[in-house]
């Protein structure tokens, strides 16, 4: 299955921005695939999942071979949930602890490396063409 990519950036608090290639989870099919069944992703990438309304999410690393940090974002791109390295292969579900619009996956100790936190501001295209609406 193909992805569309697309530059995001996410904005700290302490005033420092990060800068990621992520691949586009869009539709249902990308959505249920996501990162499964890859064993490697470079650094700097990653992928956003756009769920198209805000609500609660659950996901699961199944099927998945990278551990994974997941950024749980309201509709305005606004980091409100963090989980640090997800298990790989593990049904263990994973809550959003709330309604969320996006989730972005990165490679696991990006969110300790880079110091990111709850509050961080995330912006692309996807995210900035829906605050257009």
């Amino acid at each position: 299955m193909a992805f569309d990519s697309e530059p995001l950036s996410i904005a700290s608090s302490k005033g420092q921005v990060h800068e990621f290639t992520v691949e586009l989870a869009l539709t249902p099919p990308q959505l249920e695939l996501g990162l499964m069944y890859r064993d490697k992703m470079p650094a700097d990438h990653g992928m956003l999942f756009d769920f198209g309304t805000s609500r609660p999410v659950m996901m699961w690393m199944k099927n998945t071979m990278l551990p994974l940090d997941m950024l749980f974002l309201d509709q305005k791109g606004v980091v409100t949930h963090i989980q640090e390295n997800a298990v790989p292969y593990s049904e263990a579900i994973i809550n959003s602890g709330g309604p969320v619009a996006y989730v972005i996956e990165l490679n696991a100790g990006v969110v300790k490396k880079l110091g990111l936190a709850v509050g961080d501001r995330v912006t692309s295209a996807t995210i900035s063409a829906k605050l257009g609406k």
